[in-house]
């Protein structure tokens, strides 16, 4: 959890720079020439349609799921029949197909293909 949130800051942080040479210089804000270097996890950012086709195929892959009643928009308990062992299951297929770590608490809010691509989409390490 700590390296997660560690990473996720670090992944937004604007890091000023001075360059001698190849020394750097101290203290960095005290010099008039600095510049901004700007890092950004956004910029590989996932598409939705991405987000969209993988959580679908890891929802029609489950060995419990008729393929053909999987949309974007299916609950995996009213429309699938799946109980929540089933839906802590499929959790933890799109935690590894994004290679993530959804906190419990999140996993629980997580009961459909919509609330999972929201999720996914929105989260800031999903690659």
């Amino acid at each position: 959890m700590a390296s997660a949130l560690r990473a996720a800051i670090l992944g937004h942080v604007r890091v000023p720079v001075v360059a001698n040479g190849s020394k750097l210089l101290a203290p960095l804000w005290t010099h008039r020439t600095t510049s901004v270097r700007s890092m950004s996890s956004h910029d590989d950012h996932l598409e939705k349609t991405q987000v969209i086709d993988r959580i679908l195929d890891i929802v029609k892959s489950f060995p419990k799921v008729d393929p053909s009643k999987v949309t974007p928009e299916v609950h995996f308990q009213k429309d699938l029949g799946l109980d929540s062992l089933d839906n802590v299951e499929i959790i933890m297929a799109i935690e590894e197909e994004f290679k993530l770590e959804i906190p419990d608490k999140e996993a629980d809010k997580i009961d459909s293909c919509a609330l999972a691509i929201e999720y996914v989409y929105n989260h800031p390490m999903a690659s």
